[in-house]
């Protein structure tokens, strides 16, 4: 007689793998691959967990663990990930949105009483700030520019998914923004070259030009200070996430570059993770 492989067994199973391969969220994994082999919700699996698997969805999840073992994200498993309440499409040709992102978009959103008329969003990828900006501001033309041309792919798929309607130009950083703007963000490349060969497996596997700040990971950061008084209007913000122990030097640049009321805020684990400032009037 065959065993039986029940929801509750299977990701039981499948937690315990994770947890001695030093995943840091094994039971969400778990429950994530599983509901999209099952192409149902993380609930249905509480309220089904005696529910066995055919064949079919036991091989299918197999497959998956063995992925996630071998260091893929979870996102490019399934395809997809939500930020923001925005279910967006994700592959490897993205960087996969993180919470700390949503940082970012809570101080542009803070930086105006009424909605912005025009929002430019640097190195777009999937397109999820542009997207969550969007949303927040229907009536806004959002651009949302990258170099890279497949990720403009997947942030123009993710606007139509979305049914939310930007502009995805190919552009290197500001140089083909003919207007003057109101708002720009960015969530640029900031990790110094030396360090992405000590990232995890899985994030290496990530886009690697959306990774590399440069030597100090600053690189883009300096490039995009510098380009953006040109491009903002008078009380127009320029707002930019960071990594860990850049905020001064950022700070400094901004300053340099004539930028007043600047603001460094923290994410929700501490770190100095966004700075924004103004373009005096």
């Amino acid at each position: 007689m065959s065993e039986v492989w029940t929801i509750r067994r299977v990701l039981d199973w499948t937690l315990a793998r994770f947890a001695e391969r030093g995943k840091a969220t094994p039971r969400l994994d778990a429950e994530i691959l599983l509901a999209h082999v099952l192409s149902q919700s993380r609930v249905f699996l509480y309220t089904h967990f005696d529910q066995p698997l055919s064949a079919d969805e036991l091989a299918a999840f197999r497959a998956l663990i063995k992925r996630r073992l071998d260091g893929h994200a979870v996102a490019y498993l399934v395809g997809k990930k939500e930020f923001r309440s925005l279910d967006l499409f994700v592959d490897e040709r993205v960087l996969i949105p993180r919470p700390d992102t949503e940082t970012l978009i809570d101080v542009a959103i803070d930086r105006f009483v009424e909605a912005p008329h025009t929002i430019v969003d640097v190195g777009t990828g999937s397109g999820a700030i542009a997207l969550a900006l969007k949303k927040k501001w229907p009536t806004a033309r959002v651009i949302a520019v990258d170099t890279s041309v497949v990720a403009l792919e997947v942030a123009r798929l993710n606007s139509e998914r979305l049914s939310l309607p930007i502009e995805c130009l190919h552009s290197d950083l500001l140089a083909s923004i003919s207007d003057r703007v109101d708002l720009i963000v960015s969530n640029p490349p900031y990790i110094p070259t030396g360090e992405i060969a000590k990232l995890s497996p899985e994030v290496q596997r990530e886009p690697h030009a959306a990774l590399d700040g440069g030597k100090d990971g600053l690189e883009i950061l300096r490039r995009l200070s510098a380009e953006a008084p040109a491009k903002l209007l008078p009380g127009g913000v320029l707002a930019v996430e960071l990594g860990a122990g850049q905020s001064a030097e950022v700070v400094e640049r901004f300053t340099e570059q004539g930028f007043v009321d600047i603001v460094v805020t923290k994410d929700l684990g501490g770190v100095e993770r966004v700075v924004s400032s103004v373009r005096p009037r």
